[in-house]
C-alpha cells in the first residue's frame, strides 16, 4: 500500500521529467507569410532546442483562425499540442462569429504572450497619397470605389479598418482573404485592393520593397523598423490604437506541471538576443507574461474589449 502511494505521487514528476518524450506540434491557424506564421518559425527552433524534441509547424489557416483553433482545442491535452494563438482567433471571433465550434477562453489554458505585434495601415503605391488625412480626402472623393483587403471578417485587420471607416464615413468595399494576412498583403501588392490595415510583421516585406506604402502605425509610439512613419495618434486618429498581440495556448486539461514548463520554456526563448532581433527587423516587440495566470487575465479583459468593438462596428461574417 505505502509502495503504491509513493508511486501515485511521483506520478506527476516522473511524467514532467519524460515531457516531451516525442515530438511536438504548433498549430499555427493562418497560412504561411503572415504575422503569426513569422513569429512561430522565429521560436521554433529555440523551443525545440530547450525541449529537447522538434516543435513541428502546421499551418491549418481558415475562417479567421477559427479552424485552426478549433483543431487544436479538441486536441488530446498532453502538452503534445501547442496553438499559437493572437487576438483574432482567442479574443475577436467570439464576439465575430455567432456559432464557434468552440470558447477559447474556457476549452483553452493560456500559457503565456510572446509578442505585441502592432498595425500598420499601408496602400498600394499607385495611391496618390502619402498621409492618413490625404487618404480620408481621396476616399471621400471616390467613395464605394476603392477595396481593402483583410484577412477575414473577423479579423483585427479588418475591425481596425471598420474603426476607420466610421470615424470618417467612408465607403471602402471589403475583400476578405482566405489564408490569413498573407494572401491579402499580396493581393494588395497585385493591385486587387488598394489599401489595409496590416500587422507590421505582415506588411513589411512588402513596405521594405517599395511594393506597399506606410501611412501610420498603431503603436503608442514610432517603431523602430519605420522610425518616419507617424503613428495613428500623431495622424490625428489616437481611436485607432491596438496590437496583434500573440501567446501560446494548450488544450484545456492540460496539466499544471505541462503548462509550468512550457511557460518557463517560452519565456527563455523570448529573451534570447537573436530571437528579439529577429522579431524587431519584423516589426514584433517580444512581450512575456508574468504568469500562466496573468495572461489568462489578460486575455480574458481583450475579449470583452473586442466583443464590444465587434457589436459597434456590426462586424459580422462574410
Amino acid at each position: 500500500m505505502i509502495r503504491a502511494l509513493r508511486v501515485l505521487l511521483l506520478a506527476p514528476a516522473i511524467a514532467l521529467a519524460q515531457y516531451p518524450a516525442k515530438p511536438v506540434r504548433m498549430i499555427i491557424p493562418f497560412a504561411p507569410g503572415g504575422a503569426s506564421d513569422f513569429v512561430g518559425r522565429i521560436m521554433q527552433p529555440k523551443m525545440s532546442e530547450l525541449l529537447g524534441q522538434p516543435i513541428i509547424v502546421e499551418n491549418k489557416p481558415g475562417a479567421a483562425g477559427s479552424i485552426g483553433a478549433e483543431v487544436a482545442a479538441k486536441s488530446a491535452p498532453d502538452g503534445y499540442t501547442l496553438f499559437l494563438g493572437n487576438v483574432g482567433s482567442i479574443a475577436i471571433n467570439p464576439g465575430v462569429y455567432p456559432k464557434l465550434g468552440i470558447n477559447p477562453v474556457k476549452d483553452f489554458i493560456a500559457v503565456t504572450q510572446v509578442v505585441d505585434v502592432p498595425s500598420i495601415l499601408i496602400v498600394h503605391p499607385s495611391l496618390p497619397v502619402k498621409s492618413v488625412r490625404g487618404l480620408v480626402g481621396y476616399v471621400k472623393a471616390n467613395q464605394g470605389k476603392l477595396n481593402f483587403a483583410s484577412p477575414g471578417s473577423g479579423s483585427l485587420d479588418r475591425l481596425e479598418m471598420e474603426l476607420f471607416r466610421k470615424l470618417e464615413q467612408l465607403d471602402i468595399v471589403h475583400v476578405p482573404y482566405k489564408g490569413g494576412a498573407g494572401p491579402a498583403t499580396a493581393g494588395l501588392m497585385g493591385g486587387e485592393t488598394q489599401l489595409m490595415f496590416a500587422t507590421a510583421a505582415s506588411a513589411m516585406p512588402g513596405v521594405k520593397s517599395g511594393r506597399l506604402r506606410p501611412l501610420a502605425v498603431t503603436s503608442a509610439k514610432r517603431i523602430d523598423a519605420l522610425p518616419d512613419v507617424p503613428t495613428v495618434a500623431e495622424a490625428g486618429y489616437a481611436d485607432l490604437r491596438a496590437g496583434s498581440w500573440q501567446g501560446i495556448f494548450v488544450p484545456a486539461g492540460t496539466s499544471r506541471e505541462v503548462v509550468d514548463r512550457l511557460f518557463n520554456v517560452a519565456v527563455q526563448v523570448m529573451k534570447q538576443p537573436e530571437v528579439i532581433a529577429r522579431l524587431k527587423n519584423g516589426g514584433a516587440e517580444a512581450v512575456t507574461s508574468a504568469s500562466p495566470a496573468e495572461f489568462a487575465g489578460f486575455v480574458a479583459a481583450e475579449t470583452e474589449r473586442w466583443a464590444k468593438i465587434a457589436k459597434e462596428a456590426g462586424a459580422t461574417p462574410d
